[in-house]
């Protein structure tokens, strides 16, 4: 897969960057040399993260595909050039898939799932059109892995996007393009994301979904770490050109399992031969 060794003087869109694995991401974008602009929907928390970091703000809104095109305009007016996309705007409230409301599921959907296909529709061709190419970060979850109860319409949206990932990640190599893409999928990361319910539009009144913090869980099992370690991930994977970039390597087991049903499924199957019909 096509990778950015050198990323000084990259021009690096991260959205939801004004706080969390955004942030983090955008962090050490910069500390590699990168020309980085945060796109966030928090017009507050975005300036104050920008006049952190010293990147250039832009209040966009993920869901709507005119609000992320106006973004690739104004990184073009800014920059000239856009090398590296990180779709990472996300939210992340619960609740079992019997509570969810329809209302819960447009919004979930639309942030977490059109966001990212939104940012691929915009910048991809702009990516191509780049004679060294670039390369597009797509933030999904271990949760789009291995799905654990109450998050049926998160792990929806995060396996959507590895898998949409790993699609155009075929699709980019059979072309030898010098475009490259990577799938990241955290682990226990600390963030704001506990509180995603301050974004929900107004009109989505209909609520099932709950706030929940899990850094208050004191589950053993989870292992915390901070933005910017999500962040390095990030860079790492994009110098390397790696398909997947992973936070928590110790949690493989959890995904073995889930492998190992598929494979007893499709060993059961083969053993027991084509059904035989009435």
């Amino acid at each position: 897969m096509s990778a950015l060794a050198d990323l000084n003087g990259k021009v690096a869109i991260v959205t939801g960057g004004a706080s969390g694995i955004g942030k983090g991401i955008a962090r050490q974008l910069k500390a590699e040399g990168s020309h980085v602009i945060i796109a966030d929907i928090e017009e507050r928390a975005l300036h104050e993260a920008a006049a952190e970091l010293g990147a250039t703000p832009v209040l966009t809104d993920v869901s709507d595909a005119a609000s992320v095109e106006a973004l690739a305009k104004e990184a073009l007016n800014a920059f000239g050039a856009v090398d590296i996309v990180c779709n990472n705007a996300g939210i992340g409230p619960m609740a079992p898939v019997a509570e969810l409301t329809l209302d819960d599921w447009k919004w979930m959907l639309g942030v977490n799932l059109w966001g990212v296909i939104h940012g691929i529709h915009t910048f991809l061709p702009i990516l191509k059109s780049n004679p060294d190419g670039g390369h597009i970060v797509n933030t999904a979850s271990m949760a789009g892995l291995d799905a654990p109860p109450n998050l049926g319409a998160y792990a929806t949206c995060k396996f959507g996007v590895v898998g949409l990932t790993e699609v155009l990640a075929q699709e980019l190599a059979a072309e030898n393009s010098k475009v490259g893409v990577s799938v990241l999928c955290p682990g226990t990361v600390r963030t704001n994301i506990g509180r995603s319910s301050r974004n929900r539009p107004a009109h989505l009144t209909d609520v099932g979904f709950q706030d929940i913090d899990i850094e208050l869980d004191d589950n053993p099992a989870y292992r915390w770490i901070g933005p910017d370690d999500a962040g390095a991930v990030v860079v790492r994977a994009i110098q390397h050109g790696y398909l997947y970039a992973l936070t928590h390597p110790d949690w493989y087991d959890r995904v073995a399992r889930r492998h190992h049903l598929i494979a007893d499924a499709f060993r059961v199957q083969a053993e027991a031969g084509p059904p035989t019909p009435r």
